[in-house]
């Protein structure tokens, strides 16, 4: 794939903004409900992840957390 330039708009927003713009574009794509199909290799990924994170839960973090840290917030 391809990566298009961002429009400088975009790219010069402060990152905080930034993450704000691709949360809310992540959303409006949930929001069109259009079914789209993991690959095997993104299932067999995916499921690799939980397994890791079930056997050491305190090994990873929450969204909340992780976007807390590159906010600032925390």
């Amino acid at each position: 794939m391809t990566q298009s330039p961002l429009p400088p708009e975009i790219r010069f927003l402060p990152v905080p903004d930034r993450i704000t713009l691709v949360e809310q574009i992540w959303d409006s794509i949930a929001e069109d409900g259009k079914q789209f199909e993991l690959t095997e290799e993104q299932k067999t990924e995916l499921d690799a992840r939980l397994d890791a994170h079930q056997q050491s839960p305190r090994s990873s973090a929450s969204w909340d957390e992780i976007r807390g840290r590159i906010l600032g917030d925390q």
